[in-house]
């Protein structure tokens, strides 16, 4: 039977009162000194670092005359800033979490639209979809890749699905390119016909009408004026518009599914009734594993996204405090008696990833074809 997302729910049993005493303890955490949730002048330098590497290669490459490979090579360091900035700066700001302030929060939320995205899909399908209903098939758009990667053993199986293992991180490399092209239009359809929101619901032509000038407006940026300021075949302008999509389309695939699509998180269904086994965050803990977590350097460049267990349970805390805090919520996890996934390492992380892949991959007992 498909239960709706108006009819799911989480259960109200925390009789130990998990996250009530988490809650408490961080709070008291950022009370005691005298900090703030939201970021900082580190996040704010890294802010600057990111759109750096993101923009300071598009104008070496429309205003340096250089080897054509170079500029190749500049295209993927785009694309690694792309990456950088929609991991630290876009997400931080449309999660509100990167300043106490409203209008900035906005401001560093709206950086999606030079990166291919849109605002008003983008806070559906991750604040309220994913963060609400991760890991539970049918209601976390994250683990929809159609019929071409089976995520869930809840997933219906497809011959095809025997080789995802190999073929997936082919087509993780598309992911910001389909945002550019065609994932946003299918959103914002299927978004506004089923009434979904972060907050007030938009005005439908309001919607429609930023959606075609912003696409239009990103193109020219990264399409139309390389072809009319270079003197190169419009082709190898293309080229490495999807050499930048498919390095930061990459990396943002990978950091993502190895917070949710590994081995150690559960993908929960609820019952008949629609209600799922556990309260909504210790869910979180169930479907959510962190990774390498002593790296600084991925600390740093994921921004907290290999904290994805922090992120879960505190969305609205800024990247910058989640080292911190990780050390409350994975002791308060361990006197509760409750899971706190998390790989040691980024290796081990990818190979638990596509060993999943390869096991969801296997024809189940049982297969409707």
């Amino acid at each position: 039977m498909e239960i709706k997302a108006s009819q799911l729910k989480f259960s109200r049993q925390d009789q130990k009162k998990f996250f009530r005493t988490l809650n408490k303890r961080v709070n008291t955490y950022f009370k005691e000194n005298k900090l703030k949730r939201t970021g900082n002048w580190k996040l704010y330098l890294k802010t600057v670092v990111m759109f750096t590497i993101f923009l300071t290669p598009y104008f070496l490459i429309l205003t340096l005359d250089i080897n054509q490979w170079f500029k190749l090579l500049l295209t993927i360091v785009i694309g690694i800033g792309m990456a950088g900035v929609g991991m630290n700066v876009m997400h931080d700001g449309n999660h509100g979490s990167y300043s106490s302030k409203e209008w900035v929060n906005k401001v560093m939320g709206a950086t999606i639209y030079i990166l291919a995205g849109n605002v008003y899909n983008w806070k559906v399908q991750h604040n309220v979809l994913h963060h609400t209903y991760t890991n539970i098939h049918g209601h976390d758009e994250d683990l929809d890749a159609g019929r071409i990667i089976r995520f869930s053993k809840h997933a219906k199986w497809y011959y095809i699905h025997k080789f995802q293992h190999y073929y997936s991180v082919l087509l993780y490399g598309l992911l910001t390119l389909n945002w550019a092209i065609t994932t946003d239009f299918k959103q914002t359809r299927n978004y506004l016909k089923r009434k979904l929101s972060y907050g007030k619901l938009p005005n439908p032509t309001k919607q429609w009408s930023l959606l075609i000038v912003t696409k239009i407006i990103y193109l020219s940026i990264w399409v139309v004026i390389p072809m009319l300021i270079l003197n190169i075949a419009w082709w190898k302008v293309l080229i490495g518009f999807l050499a930048m999509h498919y390095t930061a389309g990459l990396i943002l695939s990978i950091v993502f599914q190895l917070a949710h699509v590994v081995e150690d998180a559960e993908m929960p269904l609820p019952d008949e009734t629609g209600t799922m086994k556990n309260t909504w965050a210790i869910h979180q803990l169930f479907t959510t594993v962190n990774f390498s977590t002593k790296n600084r350097l991925v600390n740093w460049f994921t921004g907290g996204l290999n904290h994805q267990v922090e992120h879960h349970i505190f969305p609205h805390i800024s990247h910058i405090h989640y080292t911190k805090i990780s050390k409350i919520v994975k002791e308060t996890a361990k006197e509760f008696n409750l899971p706190y996934n998390e790989f040691k390492t980024t290796r081990k992380a990818i190979i638990s990833h596509f060993k999943y892949l390869k096991e969801m991959g296997m024809k189940p007992a049982t297969v409707t074809t």
